[in-house]
């Protein structure tokens, strides 16, 4: 039997590559530090699978121990929170505030998006119904304290007993590494130790209304406007091409659609440079192509399959640091094809009444050109980030907007600030 799967990102923790995470929300009023403290320790002892913190066993094996010590709730500073350290109490996860925003920072071993909004939604309403008095109408997938941990929250499937079909049909991909130069400038220079992001927000009836009408799903249209972008942006070399990857949420196809953790693969859109001149439903439909012909329960199952396999690897070594070593050189997120850029869509948000007091939610990961986007109601969130100052990818996105006459407000230059991690 394996260790604990939400371990083992862990093992490939680098400084400048933390695998954190933090959910930004923007809200309408200051926040009251006392009823987020409050609410927060009430919202965490719902999930006894975040409320962990990290050893090492005599098998020099990454463990998650229960920690009952509260969640460490502070003041937001313009520096990297250290998640396992003191100041967090040794937590993975931890919340800070500054005037009207809560960011709420965890480590992407233990869960994605799709999980950390568990925790976020539960955390928020309880905020909010303190703070006003009342009880809000809830998000109808909300996990309140008292309610009980479903098996399914906490299902992880045995590879072994899934179909070992193979797939209709592959997608003919390969490596772009038009990008690869500017991100390990980032990596490899001591002195770059910072990295940014920009957040564009679209209203959502006008978007909506411009996918409608070319028949497009939110992430292959940003695909494809992403791709205009980038022909843009790169030079053109002979033997080359520019593809971009769309993040894929695969949990149904291994029988997980209800756990916490994080089960998410890239789906290649490949783009040659003479269509950069296509019109974008031209573009889109590419991409929607791409999306069919990869979107398979097949290619589901085989993604998991090859990362227990990896799990199986690291568990294999005898020591910490042949432990490391293994994760880094199988490491599935680095052994895909390369493509410049990167789209997350998570789908249209449900917040139930409390959406009202919210203005924004942005999702700040890992990643260079990598586009996070969330759906409110009345807005689209984006989280457009990259490794450097320079705002010509921005500009050239912006651009491709104006000229579909997609409206947008776009803010400063921000740094995104990950937590690091503290490891034994």
């Amino acid at each position: 039997m394996g260790h604990d799967p939400d371990i083992y990102l862990l093992y490939e923790y680098k400084e400048k590559l933390p695998f954190s995470l933090r959910i930004k929300v923007c809200l309408d009023e200051a926040v009251d530090a006392g009823i987020l403290n409050e609410t927060a320790q009430e919202a965490i002892g719902r999930f006894p699978y975040f409320r962990v913190q990290v050893g090492l066993d005599e098998g020099q094996n990454y463990v998650l121990k229960p920690n009952d010590r509260p969640l460490a709730v502070l003041p937001e500073e313009d520096r990297r929170l250290v998640l396992g350290g003191n100041e967090v109490n040794r937590h993975l996860f931890a919340i800070t505030y500054r005037d009207d925003t809560i960011w709420f920072n965890c480590s992407h071993s233990v869960c994605g998006g799709f999980g950390v909004m568990f925790w976020v939604k539960t955390t928020l309403y309880l905020y909010m119904c303190k703070k006003y008095g009342y009880d809000f109408k809830p998000p109808k997938d909300i996990k309140l304290p008292g309610t009980e941990v479903a098996e399914g929250e906490l299902f992880f499937p045995d590879a072994d007993k899934l179909p070992k079909d193979e797939p209709v049909k592959r997608y003919e991909g390969g490596d772009s590494n038009l990008a690869l130069p500017r991100f390990l400038k980032y990596l490899l220079n001591p002195f770059a130790k910072t990295d940014y992001y920009y957040q564009i927000e679209i209203p959502s009836d006008t978007f909506i209304a411009y996918a409608k009408a070319m028949d497009a799903s939110p992430n292959t249209l940003i695909t494809a406007l992403m791709y205009k972008a980038m022909a843009r942006f790169f030079k053109e070399k002979e033997g080359t091409f520019i593809s971009g990857r769309i993040a894929a949420d695969y949990r149904n196809d291994i029988g997980a659609d209800e756990s916490y953790r994080d089960f998410v693969r890239f789906i290649h859109v490949k783009y040659e440079w003479d269509m950069k001149d296509e019109p974008v439903s031209k573009l889109n439909m590419r991409a929607r192509g791409a999306v069919i012909v990869q979107n398979q329960v097949e290619l589901g199952i085989e993604r998991f399959r090859k990362i227990s396999e990896a799990h199986k690897g690291i568990d294999a070594q005898l020591t910490l640091k042949e432990k490391i070593k293994y994760a880094n050189s199988h490491s599935t997120f680095r052994s895909d094809p390369r493509d410049p850029y990167t789209v997350s869509y998570v789908g249209r948000l449900e917040l139930g009444e409390m959406e009202q007091h919210i203005t924004g939610i942005y999702n700040i990961t890992d990643g260079d050109l990598m586009l996070e986007v969330n759906a409110l109601e009345d807005k689209i969130c984006m989280c457009f980030q990259v490794v450097n100052k320079d705002r010509t990818p921005l500009d050239k996105f912006l651009e491709v907007l104006d000229e579909e006459d997609l409206k947008y407000k776009v803010s400063e230059r921000k740094i995104k600030y990950l937590p690091k991690i503290e490891l034994p």
